[in-house]
C-alpha cells in the first residue's frame, strides 16, 4: 500500500536502466508532439498478459496507418483476460508519460515518451487490489482499483514528479459507493472532470455513478447517483463538460451535466440499437461522441449539442461496422482518426472521421495483439 508522506520513486536505478534499455522502442520523427492534422504519431495496446505484461507500440503514418513497432514490458504482470473497464492506459496531459496498470500484480506503471522511442520508467503500487483504470489531470495521476472477490475497491491519487516519480497523496484512497467486494460493484472507470474539480466513477454491478470533490491533494465524496441505464460502463467528458456514458444492460448511452460536483441528467437512455454498448469515445472539439458493442462488432455515433444533449448519426445505430469484437477506442491528436481494438480478430480497426461525424474505415495490415489485450491510447 502507498500511504501517508513517503515518495514512491518511479526512476529506481541501475536495474530499470537496463530494463529500459532493453525494451526502447524506436518510434517515429513525431511522436513526442504530433500537433497538427494529419502529423504523424503513435498508437499503444496495453497486451495485459499475466506474465510479462506490455504495451504494444504502433507507429501511426500521417494517412492513419498503423506500423508495428515492438513492445515494451511494464515490468508487472497482467490479468490475462479482461478487465470490464475503460482506460487501463492514460497519457500525461503533455504526452511526457504514458502509464499503464498491472493488474495481475496491483502496480502502475510509467513509461516515457520520446523521439527516440517508449521507453519504461518505473511503477509503483496502486493502493489497492486490481488496478483497471487510470486519469490524469495536471501534476495528479488517480488509480480505480476494481478490487476481488474478497477486497473492495477503491480510488487512489498520486503526484507525478518532473522525471515521472509517483509520490501517494496521504487521504487520497477513498471508497466506491459502499465497502461491498470488488466483484460485487464491478468498478469500471475513473476520470477527471475537464476542469480537474471532480473525480467520476461507473459502476457496473450497482448502476451507480460516484462522483468525487477534489482539489490539489484533498478528495472527499462519494456522492452516489443511480445510473440512467443499467449497467453504466465507459464514459467520457465533452470540451464542454457533458458526461456521456454507456449502458451495457439497457443497451443505451446518457448524457448527464456535472456543475459544482452534482450530476444532473441531460439525455436518458438514448438508444443505439446494439446489445450490449460498452466503451465510448468524444471528438476533441465535443461534437461527436461513438460507442463500442463487443457484442454485435457496431460502433454507434451521436451528434452532442452544446447543452449535452444526444442525437444519433444513423437511424439504425450502425455508424461503423468493423466486426468482431470492438473492445476500447481512441482518437489521434485533433480526432483526425479513431482506433477500436478488436478482440475477436485480435488486431486494431481504424477510421478517418470525417466532418459529418460519419467513419470511413481505413485498411490495416499487419497488426497482430495477444487475446488477452485490453485498452488502446492514441497520439
Amino acid at each position: 500500500m502507498i500511504g501517508s508522506n513517503r515518495m514512491v520513486r518511479v526512476l529506481s536505478g541501475s536495474l530499470i536502466s537496463v530494463a529500459v534499455a532493453l525494451s526502447s522502442v524506436a518510434l517515429s520523427a513525431g511522436t513526442v508532439a504530433a500537433t497538427g492534422a494529419g502529423s504523424p504519431g503513435a498508437v499503444y495496446v496495453l497486451t495485459n498478459t499475466s506474465s510479462n505484461n506490455a504495451v504494444a507500440v504502433f507507429n501511426r503514418a500521417a494517412d492513419g496507418t498503423l506500423t508495428a513497432a515492438g513492445t515494451v514490458g511494464t515490468g508487472g504482470s497482467g490479468a490475462g483476460g479482461g478487465l470490464g473497464s475503460q482506460g487501463a492506459l492514460a497519457f500525461s496531459e503533455d504526452h511526457r508519460w504514458l502509464f499503464a496498470v498491472n493488474a495481475g500484480s496491483n502496480e502502475i506503471s510509467a513509461f516515457s515518451i520520446q523521439p527516440s522511442g517508449l521507453t519504461l520508467a518505473g511503477k509503483a503500487a496502486s493502493a489497492g487490489v486490481r488496478p483497471v483504470s487510470l486519469t490524469v489531470h495536471d501534476h495528479r495521476l488517480f488509480v480505480l482499483n476494481q478490487g476481488d472477490a474478497g477486497n473492495p475497491g477503491n480510488i487512489s491519487g498520486f503526484k507525478i514528479g518532473d522525471h515521472g516519480e509517483l509520490w501517494g497523496v496521504n487521504g487520497s484512497t477513498k471508497p466506491l459507493s459502499s465497502n461491498a467486494v470488488g466483484s460485487a460493484i464491478g468498478a469500471a472507470q475513473v476520470s477527471f472532470s475537464p476542469n480537474g474539480d471532480s473525480l467520476v466513477v461507473t459502476e457496473k454491478g450497482t448502476s451507480k455513478i460516484d462522483v468525487y470533490g477534489t482539489n490539489g491533494g484533498s478528495v472527499w465524496g462519494p456522492n452516489v447517483y443511480n445510473s440512467a441505464g443499467a449497467v453504466p460502463f465507459g464514459f467520457a467528458f465533452s470540451q464542454r463538460g457533458a458526461l456521456i456514458v454507456s449502458e451495457a444492460a439497457t443497451n443505451s448511452v446518457s448524457s448527464y451535466r456535472l456543475h459544482d460536483g452534482q450530476l444532473s441528467t441531460v439525455t436518458a437512455t438514448a438508444p443505439t440499437f446494439q446489445l450490449a454498448p460498452c466503451w465510448v469515445a468524444v471528438t476533441d472539439n465535443g461534437k461527436y461522441a461513438y460507442a463500442a458493442d463487443a457484442h454485435n462488432g457496431f460502433i454507434t455515433g451521436y451528434k452532442v449539442a452544446n447543452d449535452g444533449s444526444l442525437s444519433i448519426l444513423n437511424a439504425n445505430g450502425n455508424t461503423a461496422n468493423p466486426g468482431g469484437v470492438p473492445l476500447d477506442l481512441a482518437f489521434s491528436n485533433n480526432s483526425q482518426y479513431l482506433y477500436a481494438l478488436n478482440g475477436g480478430s485480435h488486431s486494431l480497426n481504424a477510421f478517418a472521421v470525417n466532418g459529418d461525424g460519419s467513419l470511413t474505415t481505413i485498411v490495416l495490415t499487419g497488426i497482430s495483439l495477444p487475446a488477452s489485450a485490453v485498452s488502446v491510447a492514441a497520439r
